[in-house]
């Protein structure tokens, strides 16, 4: 992996902030064979992301935001079975992916915690979806159409709070969110007010019209699904 060399002389300072859940997520859709590539793959196409970001500004730091994989078991409502969700192929996928974060320059990890009640699970979307529009029948819900209700907390508090002391301690002049909804828009507002440059890279996902107000550009850098993969990047500023 090429490292991002860092020139303190350069007058534009950047963070990138990236809401993990979200970039794995879309990482998958964007990048072709996306589901299929193991953490290093992803890791060095999430650093190929940032320096087409910060080209010849200077890096402040990449601060990645997740909750560590699910460390607990549970007993299946369904089928009775005891789970070890320490073991399941996501926590692995996690742990690994950490691990090489923790060894690539100028990244932080910030973790969130999980809440979860052995007594709470729900129907996965997709299987919620065709019991609505009568393709699935009810009594034909087996356990592989439920799964825990994990609620992810703590990760846009912890967003938020950096976004403030970034913007208070002028350790930058601009953040870079990949990240896809609307909850860092509070932060983002006072970075602003700050007078620091607020940019947004959704993946080419998209989002609420009502979020340009809060932003000052909105640029995706990674391969637009769309374009069959072959677009490496479009910037599009106010």
């Amino acid at each position: 992996m090429n490292e991002i060399i860092p020139n303190p002389q350069i007058s534009t300072r950047t963070a990138i902030l990236i809401d993990g859940g979200f970039f794995i997520k879309r990482y998958k859709n964007v990048f072709e064979n996306g589901n299929t590539h193991k953490p290093e793959t992803i890791v060095y196409n999430m650093y190929q992301m940032v320096k087409n970001h910060i080209q010849s500004d200077y890096l402040y730091r990449i601060l990645y935001y997740d909750c560590e994989p699910a460390n607990f078991q549970a007993k299946h409502p369904i089928s009775e079975k005891i789970i070890d969700f320490s073991k399941s192929d996501t926590a692995k996928f996690k742990i690994e992916l950490f691990e090489i974060l923790k060894h690539t320059r100028k990244v932080a990890l910030r973790f969130g915690t999980l809440k979860y009640s052995s007594d709470e699970w729900i129907v996965n979307p997709k299987t919620l979806k065709n019991i609505l529009c009568g393709k699935l029948k009810i009594e034909s819900i087996n356990e592989k159409h439920v799964m825990p209700d994990i609620i992810q907390k703590g990760v846009d508090m912890k967003m938020g709070l950096d976004i403030a002391s970034l913007a208070y301690k002028q350790l930058v002049n601009r953040i870079i969110l990949i990240s896809g909804d609307s909850d860092f828009v509070p932060a983002a507002k006072l970075a602003r007010r700050e007078g620091l440059d607020v940019i947004l890279d959704p993946m080419w996902n998209h989002i609420n019209p009502s979020l340009h107000e809060h932003i000052d550009g909105l640029i995706s850098v990674c391969p637009n699904p769309l374009d069959n993969f072959k677009h490496r990047g479009a910037f599009k500023y106010k």
